[in-house]
């Protein structure tokens, strides 16, 4: 890669100064592709000296900067991968963190639920006996009240009976 970037400046400068130093063409005189041997020499001279001096002072500095740049273009790109995937560990590890947290709470729910439900039987059970028992010791009072007041409504009854049939007959029983 680095001798591409070489050459290519190098063509362009031979290039340049063969087109800056060429003669004239002239159709009446003939075409003449060539330039005169002294002028090619001293061109092929001045090449020689300048292709080294720009060398080492425009090319090489230049063709090093780019380096760098790719280099520090590489590195960047290599850390943004890097980070990207950290990133998505660091997102699948909390994705499981979440996934394992709802889990967690579900069972805690479900389990706090099924408590509360048995405590909710075991509550109502309680009351209901109690509720039993408080309706067997009434309905027991309301029975021996009520044997109490058939037995004093009897005696009321008789009584009465006699004073009716003792009113109707007009004389005492």
């Amino acid at each position: 890669m680095t001798t591409d970037r070489l050459r290519r400046p190098l063509v362009v400068c031979c290039a340049a100064a063969t087109m800056l130093e060429a003669a004239p063409a002239h159709a009446a005189e003939g075409l003449n592709l060539l330039p005169e041997p002294a002028v090619l020499v001293a061109l092929l001279v001045l090449f020689a000296l300048l292709v080294p001096v720009l060398n080492a002072v425009l090319f090489k500095p230049i063709l090093r900067v780019l380096d760098e740049r790719e280099q520090r273009i590489d590195g960047a790109r290599r850390r943004a991968e890097e980070l990207t995937r950290q990133a998505e560990r660091t997102l699948q590890q909390y994705e499981t963190s979440v996934r394992e947290a709802r889990t967690s709470a579900e069972a805690d729910r479900k389990q706090t639920l099924e408590r509360a439900q048995r405590q909710q039987a075991t509550v109502v059970a309680d009351e209901r006996g109690k509720a039993e028992q408080t309706l067997e010791r009434t309905r027991s009072e309301v029975g021996s009240a009520l044997a109490g007041a058939r037995a004093e409504l009897q005696s009321q009854a008789r009584e009465l009976a006699r004073e009716v049939a003792a009113r109707v007959l007009g004389r005492a029983l």
